[in-house]
């Protein structure tokens, strides 16, 4: 306690200055990198350099302590190497002035849901096609940025006009990211998996894709068939109704509501088990 008295003793305000201005820097780098798929790797290199800095304190480890700081000027140079495609994005948004945009989720998942399932219900009876895609854990900014942006409030309505044949926006994919849609007429990475059924077209293949490459939630409406599909981790089950389709999304997309672990565990199982049948 009196080291920390003697330390606060001495503290100026160029000090605080300086560390309120790290403090910053790194809120940038993380703000940056919050919604892409770099998260993971972050957390992966902070935890790698937090467990090789504890062993190098607490063990007397020379020649291990050696390695590490021949090391880390490499990894200094390294990293802006990995993140490349993050730091280009936050260059850009920071000349459109969109590096710390907030946005407002004034709307609730059941109602997301809701508008959702409604606008599904009727593309599919007017063989309208489309690709809906929920981002999740996983950021999907790099998607979005192939997009059109709108950061707009979702509703049943304005899924129906994006859609519709006769606007620019209905060739590609929606992103919603926070009860919003993010962005629409969006490019996603199509699987590269053999697929068996060949009516299964090029919507189809984009969400399959998707959930390969991240943890989102896509809807696909079939526009020749009229027909909904929903795919989740690579895996995709087609012609579901409503009511399930309902089911499902509130299984994996509602935070409004608090399942006990064991009504939340058999709504998900009995998700997996449709995909092994529908694959089946």
């Amino acid at each position: 306690m009196w080291d920390l008295n003697w330390l606060i003793q001495r503290l100026s305000w160029l000090d605080l200055l300086d560390i309120f201005l790290v403090a910053m820097l790194f809120y940038g780098i993380f703000y940056t990198l919050k919604g892409t798929r770099a998260v993971p790797l972050v957390r992966g290199i902070t935890a790698l350099l937090i467990t090789l800095a504890m062993l190098s304190r607490l063990i007397q480890l020379n020649a291990f302590s050696w390695l590490i700081a021949q090391l880390f000027p490499a990894l200094i140079v390294a990293v802006p190497v990995i993140f490349q495609p993050e730091l280009r994005r936050a260059l850009e948004r920071l000349g459109r002035g969109r590096l710390f945009s907030l946005s407002n989720t004034d709307t609730s998942d059941q109602e997301v849901i809701t508008a959702v399932v409604n606008a599904v219900r009727q593309m599919a009876k007017q063989k309208v096609g489309a690709l809906i895609v929920f981002e999740r854990r996983a950021g999907l900014q790099e998607y979005i940025e192939t997009g059109i942006y709108m950061n707009a409030a979702l509703s049943s309505e304005l899924l129906l006009t994006i859609f519709d044949h006769h606007t620019v926006l209905h060739d590609g994919a929606i992103i919603i990211q926070e009860n919003r849609i993010a962005a629409a007429a969006c490019v996603m990475p199509l699987t590269a998996a053999f697929l068996s059924d060949r009516q299964l077209g090029l919507r189809h293949r984009a969400a399959i894709g998707i959930t390969e490459e991240s943890d989102a939630i896509a809807l696909v409406v079939s526009e020749e068939r009229g027909s909904i599909s929903l795919a989740h981790n690579g895996r995709i089950i087609r012609d579901l109704e409503s009511a399930r389709l309902e089911a499902i999304l509130n299984a994996f997309l509602n935070r409004d509501t608090h399942p006990t672990p064991d009504i939340l565990r058999r709504l998900r199982q009995s998700t997996t088990d449709l995909f092994h049948k529908r694959e089946q």
